[in-house]
């Protein structure tokens, strides 16, 4: 029996247009009232999560995330997360760290001695900085059914052109299609 490998996956929420977060920042978009009836219900997010070890995300995510707390709780539970950034954060959870460095260093002294499932969850910046350093793995990439004209992109002007393999595609009762890919490396 071998033992499961490393992977670093980058997911991001994205309308049909590839933009990831409107200019106020709200997220009422990722909430659709469409209903696709080929789709699936989806699997029990609880017992998925429990299957991510570890997150990483920038500052501006982990800010944003502060502020959605307020209202929806911490959306990443107990589960160890490092908030990549050079500023000096007030951390209030025991499970966030900081660190502020080279990616190649985190990834191979801090990610894979302790982890086996790592998700870069935002944002674009970090996780377009994974792809071109080749350290990530896999992208999975949840398609909301809205156009929003406007915002921040996921990739926008990510200067490497980057081949992907296609491992599956969900589509959901709600419209959402997540498109799963592995990065193929060399």
């Amino acid at each position: 029996m071998t033992a499961d490998p490393f992977k670093l996956t980058i997911h991001m929420v994205s309308s049909v247009d590839g933009i990831i977060a409107k200019t106020d920042n709200s997220v009422g978009w990722f909430e659709t009232t469409d209903n696709y009836e080929k789709g699936v219900s989806g699997q029990n997010p609880e017992e998925f999560l429990k299957s991510i070890d570890c997150y990483v995300m920038g500052y501006r995510t982990y800010e944003h995330a502060l502020e959605l707390s307020k209202n929806y709780g911490w959306a990443y539970g107990e589960t160890p997360t490092i908030v990549v950034t050079h500023r000096n954060l007030a951390i209030e959870r025991k499970n966030i760290e900081t660190y502020s460095g080279d990616l190649n260093k985190l990834l191979e002294e801090r990610l894979k001695p302790k982890y086996k499932n790592v998700w870069v969850v935002g944002g674009a910046m970090l996780a377009q900085d994974f792809i071109r350093l080749k350290l990530a793995d896999e992208i999975r990439l949840s398609v909301i059914p809205i156009i929003l004209g406007e915002g921040k992109l996921f990739f926008e002007q990510l200067g490497l052109e980057q081949a992907l393999h296609l491992k599956d595609v969900t589509a959901y009762k709600n419209g959402m299609v997540e498109l799963w890919y592995e990065i193929r490396k060399g």
